[in-house]
């Protein structure tokens, strides 16, 4: 079971990763053709790819129920990195709502 939330960790690690990569695409000039093909846009979609072959081996083992929702993890992670690396605000309602996705969270995960 331990394995099983190992795996899940690491298809949001991965996601994560993939959202990242994606918003990188998204920077600078072209239209959206040009933003497709950008190697940050096409790595980024391959690591949603491998995020879900990740989460499908952890929903061998884990509830749905208890597993998308720990997916949530991400957001929290994806807001600060977006402020930090990207100059994205994170005022007091986004840090309210940050609060509130981790206690779901953890109150999910331990249910």
């Amino acid at each position: 079971m331990i394995a099983s939330w190992l795996v899940l960790a690491a298809a949001i690690c991965t996601s994560l990763c993939g959202q990242v990569l994606l918003k990188a695409g998204t920077l600078g000039s072209g239209g959206f053709l040009h933003q497709l093909f950008r190697w940050q846009t096409i790595l980024g979609l391959g690591f949603y790819g491998g995020a879900a072959m990740l989460y499908i081996v952890a929903l061998r083992k884990l509830p749905m129920s208890v597993a998308l929702p720990c997916t949530a993890a991400s957001y929290i992670v994806v807001a600060l990195i977006g402020h930090y690396a990207f100059g994205e605000a994170l005022g007091a309602q986004k840090l309210a709502a940050i609060g509130l996705i981790s206690a779901g969270v953890v109150l999910l995960a331990t249910a």
